[in-house]
C-alpha cells in the first residue's frame, strides 16, 4: 500500500465547525447518508420536502459540488474514512475488507480517539450495518470506536403484504418452512423494491437509530465525542412510514430526465447493475413501465424526507442540550444514484448522477455560514478538513485538502479538478470532472500501459447537469481531450488550490 507524505490542506463538503486552535475541544456529529444524490431542496430541487437538511445548510456551507471518489458504499466509505483514494486503500467494491489492505492506517474516528474523544457509532459508517447477516461485523473496526457501534434489524417489511412478500422470499433462499419463517426477520430479506407502512418513525432501522443517537448524546455532553451516525436510507428497498408517502402526487412528480442514454456513450459505460431488477421481486422486468418508475422515485423522495425528518430531530437535540457552538456538523452522502436517468436505475457508473454528492458542512465562527460554494470538493478532503478543525494534527498518509479556507471564503479559487473511479467487468474508468468538462478513459483493469484506452468519453457540463453527448471524438475537440488526458494521469496533487502547493 503506497503511502502518501505530501499533507494537503484545502477543500470542501458539508461541514459544521469552527474554533481556534488551542481553544476547547469541538465535537464532531458525523452524518452519512446511503445513496443520497443531491435531491434536496436546498440543491434547488423544489419537489423535494427536505426542511431540516435545508435549515442545517442555511448554518453551515453547502457545497454544490462534491464528489465521491468510487461510486459504491464500501469502496467510497474506506476512501472517506481513511482521506485515502481507491488506489491507496486497495478497496473497490463492496467485497474488500479495509483493514485486510490497510491494516495499520489510522481512520478517521480512530485518529480522533487517540486525541482524547470518545467515539461511538449507530447504524452504516463503514460496510456493516447489521449484527449477524449480510456482512455482519466483518467490516466493522473496532480500533475507529470506544464501544462497538450500534447495528439494527436487517427487518424491511412492515405492512402486511411485504411480510408475506418477505416470508415468502426467506422460505426460499434458506429453505425454510413451518415456525422457522418467522425468523425471516433475522435475515437480509429483500422482497418489494417499495413499501409504504403505517408505522411510528421509529419502527424502522434508522428511526431505532435516531432514538439512541439522541440518548448518546445526553451521554456523551460533558465530553469530547466524534458522533457517527450513518443512515440506510434512502438506499433500496424505498420504505418509509406512509406520512412521507404523503407527502408527494405521484402523478406529479418529475420523471426520469433525459431518459435516454448519452449520445455515442461507449457500451462499458452503460452497463447496468443488477441491484434493482435481480433483487426486488415486484422490479424484474427489464424495462420497466412508467408506472414503476413512478413508484420508485415516489419511495426514493419519501425515504429522503423521512430522513430528513430524523436528523431535524437529532440536530435540534444537540442544540437543545446547548452543544450547537460546541459542536462541528458534516452531512454527507456516500455517493449518488440513478432514477431512469440515462436508462439507469442504481449507482456504479462514471457519470454525474453517479459520483455527485451532498456535503454539508457546519462549524461554529466560520464567516462563510449561510453561503454555498460552487467549488469542485471531494468526500477524501473530509479527514483533512476535521483534523484542522478541530485543531488535531494530520497524518502522513492523507490524499485530500482541508476545506477550513472555505468554509470562509467558500467561492476562492480552489482545486482545478476532482477525481473519481469506477471498475465494469474487465475495464476501469478514471473520470476527471473540472469546472466545465467531465472526462473518463476506460482501459483494461490488468493493463499498466495508461495510453491505450478501450474508450473515451469528453461531455461539456456548462449548460446541463447530466451527461447528454459523448463530443471525445469530434475533430475540434482533438486537443481538448489531449489535455484532460493529460491531467487525468497527473492525478490529484496537480489539482490541489494553489494555497496547498
Amino acid at each position: 500500500m503506497p503511502v502518501i507524505t505530501k499533507i494537503i490542506v484545502a477543500a470542501a463538503v458539508f461541514v459544521c465547525a469552527g474554533a481556534a486552535f488551542g481553544a476547547e475541544k469541538l465535537n464532531v456529529l458525523f452524518i452519512a447518508l446511503d445513496d443520497l444524490r443531491p435531491e434536496l431542496g436546498c440543491y434547488g430541487q423544489t419537489h423535494i420536502h427536505s426542511p431540516n437538511i435545508d435549515r442545517l445548510a442555511q448554518r453551515g456551507v453547502q457545497f454544490k459540488r462534491a464528489y465521491c471518489q468510487y461510486p459504491v458504499c464500501n469502496a467510497s466509505r474506506a476512501s472517506v474514512l481513511t482521506g485515502m483514494r481507491p488506489d491507496s486503500t486497495g478497496v473497490y467494491d463492496n467485497l474488500t475488507n479495509l483493514r485486510k489492505r490497510a491494516p495499520d492506517v489510522i481512520t478517521l474516528p480512530q485518529h480522533f480517539k487517540n486525541h482524547g474523544y470518545v467515539t461511538r457509532a449507530f447504524g452504516k459508517i463503514y460496510h456493516g450495518a447489521f449484527e449477524k447477516t449480510y456482512v455482519g461485523r466483518e467490516y466493522d473496526d473496532p480500533p475507529s470506536w470506544n464501544t462497538p457501534p450500534w447495528y439494527g434489524s436487517p427487518q424491511y417489511y412492515f405492512s402486511p403484504h411485504g411480510i408475506e412478500i418477505a416470508r415468502d422470499v426467506y422460505a426460499k433462499k434458506y429453505h425454510k418452512s413451518g415456525a422457522d419463517l418467522d425468523n425471516w426477520t433475522t435475515e437480509f430479506v429483500q422482497g418489494l423494491a417499495t413499501e409504504a407502512p403505517d408505522v411510528p418513525d421509529s419502527t424502522p432501522y434508522d428511526g431505532e437509530m435516531t432514538d439512541r443517537a439522541i440518548r448518546a448524546l445526553s451521554e456523551l455532553k460533558e465530553q469530547p465525542f466524534f458522533l457517527a451516525v450513518g443512515y440506510l436510507k434512502p438506499h433500496l428497498p424505498f420504505v418509509a412510514p406512509k406520512k412521507y408517502w404523503d407527502l408527494y402526487d405521484r402523478k406529479s412528480l418529475p420523471l426520469p430526465n433525459p431518459a435516454e442514454a448519452p449520445r455515442n456513450a461507449p457500451a462499458v459505460a452503460l452497463l447496468r447493475n443488477g441491484e434493482l431488477r435481480v433483487q426486488y421481486t415486484n422490479m424484474r422486468d427489464e424495462a420497466l413501465s412508467e408506472a414503476q418508475s413512478r413508484e420508485l422515485r415516489h419511495g426514493y423522495f419519501a425515504c429522503v424526507s423521512y430522513v430528513d425528518s430524523l436528523i431535524g430531530r437529532l440536530v435540534d437535540e444537540l442544540d437543545r442540550l446547548g452543544l450547537r457552538e460546541k459542536t462541528i456538523i458534516v452531512l454527507w452522502g456516500d455517493h449518488g444514484y440513478h432514477l431512469g436517468e440515462q436508462t439507469l436505475w442504481g449507482k456504479l457508473t462514471s457519470f454525474e448522477l453517479s459520483s455527485r454528492v451532498p456535503l454539508i458542512v457546519c462549524a461554529p465562527g466560520r464567516n462563510g455560514a449561510g453561503e454555498k460554494s460552487d467549488r469542485l470538493v471531494e468526500l477524501v478532503d473530509l479527514y483533512p478538513s476535521l483534523c484542522q478543525l478541530a485543531s488535531l494534527p494530520m497524518p502522513h498518509h492523507l490524499e485530500g485538502t482541508s476545506l477550513v479556507p472555505l468554509l470562509d471564503a467558500p467561492n476562492q479559487s480552489w482545486k482545478t479538478a476532482a477525481f473519481s473511479q469506477v471498475v465494469h467487468g474487465g475495464t476501469s474508468g478514471r473520470s476527471i470532472r473540472t469546472d466545465r468538462y467531465r472526462f473518463t478513459s476506460w482501459q483494461p483493469t490488468k493493463s499498466s500501459d495508461e495510453t491505450v484506452a478501450v474508450a473515451v468519453e469528453l461531455y461539456d457540463c456548462l449548460h446541463a447537469t447530466m451527461e447528454t453527448e459523448n463530443i471525445a471524438s469530434l475533430p475540434e475537440n482533438a486537443q481538448l481531450v489531449k489535455e484532460l488526458s493529460e491531467k487525468l494521469k497527473a492525478g490529484w496533487r496537480e489539482a490541489e488550490p494553489n494555497t496547498a502547493k
